[in-house]
C-alpha cells in the first residue's frame, strides 16, 4: 500500500485482492474516509479467476465489493486470468524467437538454470510486475515533469460521472519491458491502437462493444500534444461514447519515459464492459450462498451476521442495475443540443 502526497491532496493507493486477505485493505479504506475525508482513495483490486483454489473466495469477494462501492473513489479492477494470459503470450513470443527477441540470463521468463521456461506454472512475480508498472504509470505525473501533467484527483473528477460507477478498465502498452525482453519499439500510432486491444487490457472485458462514459490517456515520453489529438480523432469512430459525453477524453503528457522505452501509454476507461465481471462474481457467490455452504466459518466471527451478506448482494445488484440502465442507451442517436440564444 502506498501514500503519495502531491501539491493538492494526499492520494491513497491500495493494492488488494478481492478474495482471501481483502479485509485489511477495505478496513483501511473506511478508516481513511473517516479520518481523512479529503483523501482520494485509488484501489487496484485483483479479482480471482474461475479456477481459484480458495473455495470461500466468492464470499470474500462479495464482502469486499460492498466496501469498494461505498468507500473508494476509483477502483482499477484487474483479474488474475488476464495477467496470466499476458505472461503466457510473452513466454510464447520469447520461446518462438519472434521479432528477434533476446532474453537476459536473470529475466523473469528464464528459470534459475538460465534456460527458457515453456510456461510459468504460477508466474506471480511477473504478474505482480505488471500491476506495479500500472501504478508507476498512474503516478508518473505526480513524480515527474511534463507539458500536460495530470493530478490523480483529476482522474476521479473527469472519469467518474456518478459516485457508484467508479470502476476503470486499465490497459497498458508496452508490456514486454516488464520481463526484460528486448523487442523493437512499436510505432507511436500503433501504441495507441494497442491500448484499445484486448491483449493489453488487465481485465477480461470488451470495451469496444460496450459503452464508454469517459476515457483517459496517460502518455509518457517523447510524444507531442498533436500526436495525442491525431490518435484520438483516429480512434473515436470505433468507440461508442455515451450520448451526453461525446468528448469525454482526458489526456496527460509526462516527459519522462519508462526505463528502456521512448514512450508508453496507460489508458483508463470508464466503460460498462465491467458489468460481466460483477455478474460472474455474483453468480459464483449465489452458488455457495443458496446452500449456505461454509457460511458458519464467517458467522463465528464477532460482528459478522447474515445481514452482512444480504447487504453486500444488494449493493452489487444495484451496481449491476446502474450499468444495465446505461447499456439501454447504447444505440440511442446523439442529439445536437440547441445553443443558447441571447435576447437583445
Amino acid at each position: 500500500m502506498y501514500l503519495i502526497r502531491n501539491s493538492s491532496s494526499l492520494i491513497f493507493l491500495a493494492q488488494e485482492i478481492i478474495g482471501t486477505g481483502s479485509g485489511l485493505g477495505t478496513f483501511l479504506l473506511k478508516v481513511l474516509e473517516d479520518e481523512f475525508p479529503e483523501v482520494y482513495r485509488f484501489v487496484t483490486s485483483i479479482y480471482p479467476s474461475g479456477e481459484d483454489d480458495v473455495i470461500t473466495s466468492p464470499y470474500n469477494s462479495m464482502l469486499a465489493m460492498k466496501e469498494l462501492n461505498e468507500h473508494a473513489d476509483c477502483v482499477l479492477p484487474i483479474d488474475n486470468q488476464s495477467l496470466f494470459d499476458i505472461i503466457s503470450k510473452i513466454d510464447l513470443m520469447v520461446n518462438s524467437g519472434k521479432l528477434g527477441t533476446t532474453v537476459k540470463p536473470n529475466s523473469l521468463v528464464t528459470s534459475s538454470s538460465g534456460t527458457l521456461k515453456k510456461r510459468h506454472k504460477k508466474p506471480f512475480d511477473a504478474m505482480n510486475n505488471i500491476v506495479a508498472n500500472l501504478l508507476l504509470n498512474l503516478t508518473s505525473s505526480a513524480r515527474f515533469e511534463g507539458s500536460l501533467n495530470m493530478d490523480l484527483n483529476e482522474i476521479s473528477m473527469n472519469l467518474v460521472p456518478f459516485p457508484q460507477l467508479h470502476y476503470l478498465v486499465s490497459s497498458l502498452t508496452p508490456l514486454y519491458t516488464l520481463t526484460d525482453v528486448n523487442i523493437p519499439p512499436r510505432r507511436l500510432d500503433q501504441m495507441f491502437s494497442d491500448a484499445f486491444s484486448k491483449d493489453h487490457q488487465l481485465l477480461q472485458a470488451d470495451p469496444k462493444h460496450s459503452l464508454y462514459l469517459a476515457c483517459a490517456l496517460m502518455v509518457r515520453g517523447n510524444v507531442q500534444i498533436s500526436d495525442l489529438r491525431r490518435n484520438i480523432e483516429r480512434l473515436k469512430p470505433s468507440l461508442q461514447f455515451v450520448s451526453w459525453n461525446q468528448e469525454g477524453w482526458k489526456t496527460s503528457l509526462c516527459s519522462v519515459p519508462p526505463v528502456g522505452h521512448s514512450h508508453s501509454l496507460l489508458a483508463l476507461a470508464n466503460n460498462t464492459c465491467v458489468k460481466p465481471t460483477f455478474m460472474e462474481l455474483k453468480e459464483r457467490f449465489m452458488r455457495l450462498y443458496k446452500k449456505k455452504a461454509h457460511l458458519h466459518h464467517y458467522l463465528q466471527v464477532e460482528g459478522v451476521e447474515k445481514s452482512c451478506f444480504t447487504e453486500a448482494v444488494s449493493s452489487l445488484s444495484a451496481l449491476i442495475q446502474e450499468y444495465d440502465q446505461l447499456d439501454t442507451t447504447k444505440n440511442m442517436p446523439v442529439q445536437d443540443l440547441p445553443r443558447l440564444s441571447i435576447a437583445m
